[in-house]
């Protein structure tokens, strides 16, 4: 992971975890470590449909489905926009109304539009994981310096072949930086599935406060900040295998 990665990884750690170490003290200002771990190491939290694998996995469905989706949608536009040089910013400007929008906001519409589910959730996440690939993606391909896009031509390159084995490998460092950003939030905001009577790592959050459950909370929040990390750490190793080490940046 490079030094930009780390330093955003740690700070959505800080992020994610400290307000749940805060909810964590009780009235005498005694943390809750002690539940913590006897709520993880509980053998039931780690079987059945509401263990922690079972949420885990559920979340990372969550993820992967919108960012699938994210993914078929953002990236055509922004890499073509880019290779045309024609309309990119408005595509930008329409991409980034939707972060003008809260999820949270985004989710309690489309639940009152189509009811329980997971189409609201998808919603927001797709929206939300949109304008950071489209916007990358776009810049990544402008880039790529004009003598380069010329040489290519020179050499009898067709345009499919100018985009595919030269600019797209040269862009490809920007482009990944969009997909970590959007993989991260998306994982981050998946937790407002529970709102709306879905599963995922939110359950620990929604339930333990409805309970009163602090160290269900705390530790709900801890997975999740800890899943963040190691996506974001895996996407930084898998940017590392797939761009060349002549346009690393």
């Amino acid at each position: 992971m490079n030094k930009s990665g780390m330093r955003h990884a740690v700070w959505l750690l800080v992020a994610i975890s400290a307000p749940a170490a805060a909810i964590g003290l009780n009235a005498d200002g005694l943390g809750v470590a002690g539940p913590l771990l006897d709520w993880f190491s509980a053998p039931a939290q780690w079987s059945g449909p509401t263990g922690l694998p079972a949420r885990v996995g559920e979340h990372l469905y969550y993820m992967a489905t919108a960012m699938g989706i994210a993914l078929l949608i953002a990236l055509p536009i922004g890499i073509g926009l880019g290779h045309w040089g024609r309309g990119g910013l408005l595509a930008i400007n329409v991409a980034n109304m939707g972060r003008a929008v809260p999820s949270f906001g985004l989710v309690i519409l489309m639940f009152l539009l189509v009811g329980f589910g997971y189409l609201p959730v998808l919603v927001a996440l797709v929206a939300l994981a949109i304008p950071p690939m489209v916007t990358n993606s776009y810049v990544g391909m402008q880039t790529v310096d004009p003598a380069v896009r010329t040489a290519a031509v020179a050499l009898g390159l067709s345009r499919w072949q100018r985009l595919f084995s030269v600019e797209l490998p040269i862009a490809l460092p920007l482009v990944m930086a969009g997909i970590r950003t959007s993989a991260v939030q998306v994982l981050s905001t998946a937790t407002l599935a529970a709102y709306v009577g879905l599963g995922g790592l939110g359950r620990y959050l929604i339930d333990g406060l409805a309970q009163q459950q602090l160290a269900q909370v705390v530790g709900g929040a801890l997975v999740v900040a800890a899943l963040a990390v190691l996506l974001e750490a895996g996407l930084a190793g898998l940017q590392r295998m797939l761009v060349s080490p002549g346009v690393r940046r």
